[in-house]
């Protein structure tokens, strides 16, 4: 039986140990630093994510025989790089191949130089030439990225001039994200669906997972502010198989094997965030892990054994895994404080839950709660859960995730209504 460490402690990582606990080869599990959810499936260390020599110095007193890096913050850092010296086997990229998602400069260089299909663009690191570039293109809404990992809140779509002059002065003179926006990226504002696909790879073979639709905005009808998620669906019905042959021979492939050219080998998730325009499918960002809440719906509809597809990742032999999906859909509704993705109270109590911080019908991946020393879970985050259930269509999933939705309670709770709505009137 092979033990693992997933480092992490949010809603991903949930997904991530349930799906791999079904698995007949894996034993123990531990996670650092997990969360009162996962406490119920993994044994959790409290090391921070990114401290990567404590994490090395829990792997070597742990002795896992695999580590799943599953942040981006970690990955970017170096620390399957460190686990690696360490004689460790790892699930996730090395730094070199994570600036994928650790530099939007590179990533767009990246495409420009091997043709993969993305925004017109231009890098800037002065305010100055920036606002004139804005003005001579006087195109909005104009597209404005930090350049960094900015805790996803470092794309600002500005709707007109002002806006754009304020997100380009935050971001480099007042250096809103750090180090992380002394560089941005503008770039054209596409148009069209916008569809995620994580992807397995080892560098040599390329498999696309199940397609997924995000729900960005905070409120219903993709009112209110953006957030990390607040749901998700999967598969995603603007995805036709003609659009994925077209991702796969334009975007896929091409990005595995640009990357390996550049000396730089990606092994692990590989997320593309797509969007369909009129013109085809474009990139809007790469990422170099499994996306949150959209692994929450993948995973579930994985119907192969996810330890066999690390494994393999690890040892270059992707190729000879058959990974199949379940028929039907699956549903994702997250369950945030009441605030969020502003300021928000911690510590409320919960309750609906079953003994493992489970509903009945419903998978339910903690991203945000911890448990008090009652053993009662209490929220701990912004998006707290995320209720997901699988059925043989999308309507049924919806209904059954939205039943587990109304079994959990506590103070402030906030969720959005409509999701799935999108994509159940795309295939009307």
């Amino acid at each position: 039986m092979k033990n693992i460490l997933v480092v992490g402690g949010g809603g991903r990582e949930h997904a991530i140990i349930m799906k791999l606990s079904e698995s007949s080869k894996v034993g123990k599990i531990y996670c650092a630093p997990g969360n009162g959810g996962i406490s119920k499936y993994a044994e959790c260390f409290d090391v921070k994510a990114t401290d990567i020599e404590g994490m090395v110095e829990l792997a070597k007193k742990l002795k896992p025989d695999m580590v799943v890096v599953a942040p981006d913050d970690p990955l970017v850092l170096g620390m399957v790089d460190r686990l690696n010296e360490e004689g460790f086997m790892t699930f996730g990229p090395k730094a070199n191949a994570a600036i994928i998602e650790g530099s939007k400069v590179f990533s767009k260089e990246l495409m420009k130089k091997y043709d993969i299909p993305t925004a017109f663009y231009e890098v800037f690191t002065d305010s100055d030439s920036a606002i004139k570039y804005l003005k001579q293109q006087n195109s909005y809404p104009a597209v404005i990225k930090a350049d960094g990992l900015a805790l996803g809140k470092g794309v600002i779509i500005a709707q007109n001039e002002e806006e754009a002059i304020t997100a380009v002065k935050e971001m480099i003179d007042d250096l809103k994200f750090g180090k992380s926006s002394s560089r941005v990226v503008i770039e054209e504002f596409l148009t069209g669906p916008e569809v995620s696909v994580l992807s397995f790879t080892d560098g040599e073979t390329m498999v696309p997972m199940i397609s997924s639709m995000d729900h960005k905005r905070a409120l219903d009808n993709d009112q209110g502010l953006n957030t990390g998620g607040m749901g998700t669906v999967s598969p995603n019905p603007c995805y036709t198989e003609d659009v994925a042959k077209e991702c796969m021979e334009k975007i896929f492939i091409p990005t595995m094997n640009a990357m390996k050219a550049e000396g730089r080998t990606f092994e692990g998730c590989l997320y593309f965030g797509l969007m369909i325009t009129p013109k085809g499918p474009k990139v809007i960002e790469y990422n170099c892990r499994f996306g949150d809440p959209e692994t929450q719906v993948v995973l579930p509809m994985l119907d192969a054994d996810l330890y066999d597809i690390f494994e393999a990742i690890y040892e270059h032999r992707l190729k000879d895994v058959d990974i199949k999906w379940h028929d039907g859909a699956c549903a994702c509704v997250i369950m945030a404080s009441g605030g969020y993705p502003e300021s928000y109270k911690k510590g409320i109590p919960m309750n609906g839950f079953d003994d493992k911080g489970q509903v009945e019908g419903c998978f339910v991946y903690h991203a945000g709660t911890k448990l008090d020393d009652n053993g009662t879970f209490l929220t701990n985050g912004g998006r707290v859960i995320g209720v997901t259930a699988r059925a043989n269509d999308l309507q049924s999933a919806l209904d059954k995730a939205y039943e587990g939705v109304s079994k959990i309670d506590f103070e402030g709770k906030h969720f959005r209504h409509d999701i799935g709505k999108r994509a159940l009137e795309f295939r009307k």
